[in-house]
């Protein structure tokens, strides 16, 4: 580690081609790259664009728990310490404070540190260090000190790990002036968003889930060239429609796009988005579609209360009350610790029919 931060943090040559490619953002409001032939998992998108990245830049490293010689308690980093070594992928000891930060002082010395969380619940024992050293310095310095960290790794539900393991921390984390929350739902989100993270010069908090990384979905060519990159900030609509609009991130796309084909069958056209970036939050595509639809259902696995579902609604009713047609719904995660027994667990967490019934009631179509 001492090695990495004996390294020049400002590199006078070799870095212009990059600095050129690393530019190029791909423009996805046009159209849809998910509709590639071939597939990927989660887990090999995020892989991949790790990859790409620190072959880019050598500033590049990836820090955490199990990293390295385990390749990852996900195998996000699998093969990565075979080839880059132990200076550039380094196993630490399990104390979430300490690394997190030596990785702002690294980032502060001109590194480029992606911070592994086995688990988001366990970023409370750092999250002094990600809001207060890495998210305000930038600020506090009037410009002087850029951070440019990414701390990701699996956030919210698993299946049957208990309360202190089943946490999303989108609102918590978004709440912050000064990080940029994202939330990938397909492997292209995956993929797109880890590399716009990497090399974004501010901290990004990196919500993945750990029930999506065996998911495999489709992939296009584009997708696939490393100078591929998603914007930080804007929304993909999954699905147009035109009775009702319906905001969601992470795993509950899918459920959301479930719910939408049943809708479906009853004559109701949803209009899916997935958010992708929770701050900055794509507010303009959100309030265009609920202007066209007139109805809004917000959909997250996090708790109700000063969730993002709430941020959505003020939203939407701030800067379009008017169009609205019926009230905003919120379907959330029920306002208890998530239980460990698998029946209970079910119900604490939205399904696919809570979110059918919203939008029939937006669209007084429930019996």
């Amino acid at each position: 580690m001492w090695g990495i931060l004996r390294r020049s943090a400002v590199d006078g040559g070799g870095f212009s081609a990059s600095s050129l490619r690393r530019t190029r953002f791909a423009l996805v409001s046009a159209r849809s790259y998910a509709a590639g032939s071939k597939e990927m998992t989660v887990r090999d998108a995020l892989n991949s664009a790790i990859d790409e990245e620190m072959s880019a830049d050598p500033k590049v490293f990836v820090m955490g728990e199990e990293v390295g010689q385990y390749q990852g308690a996900y195998k996000i980093t699998k093969g990565l310490l075979e080839k880059y070594g132990p200076e550039r992928v380094y196993d630490t000891p399990i104390t979430e404070a300490g690394f997190t930060g030596i990785g702002v002082g690294a980032a502060y010395a001109g590194l480029k540190p992606v911070v592994e969380f086995m688990t988001f619940n366990f970023s409370m024992q750092a999250i002094d260090h990600i809001i207060n050293s890495a998210a305000k310095s930038n600020y506090m310095s009037a410009g002087q000190i850029n951070v440019p960290i990414v701390f990701r790794g699996p956030n919210g539900a698993a299946a049957g790990v208990g309360a202190q393991h089943s946490q999303c921390y989108a609102a918590w984390y978004a709440s912050v002036p000064g990080l940029k929350v994202l939330a990938p739902y397909s492997a292209e989100d995956a993929r797109g968003l880890l590399k716009a993270a990497i090399r974004d010069p501010d901290p990004v908090v990196f919500l993945e889930n750990e029930l999506l990384y065996g998911e495999s979905f489709p992939i296009s060519e584009e997708a696939l060239d490393s100078s591929f990159c998603l914007p930080i900030g804007k929304a993909k609509i999954e699905r147009e429609g035109k009775d009702v609009t319906i905001t969601t991130f992470s795993k509950m796309v899918g459920f959301v796009l479930k719910a939408a084909e049943k809708l479906a069958e009853e004559g109701i056209s949803a209009e899916v988005i997935n958010l992708r970036s929770i701050r900055p939050l794509d507010r303009a595509t959100i309030n265009a579609s609920v202007r066209k639809t007139s109805r809004l259902v917000t959909v997250e696995e996090g708790f109700p209360q000063h969730g993002v579902c709430a941020e959505i609604c003020a939203s939407v009713v701030e800067e379009s009350f008017s169009y609205l047609d019926a009230p905003v719904e919120r379907i959330a995660g029920a306002d208890v610790p998530m239980p460990y027994a698998a029946n209970l667990e079910r119900l604490a967490l939205p399904q696919v029919e809570d979110i059918v019934r919203a939008a029939k009631r937006a669209c007084y179509r429930s019996k």
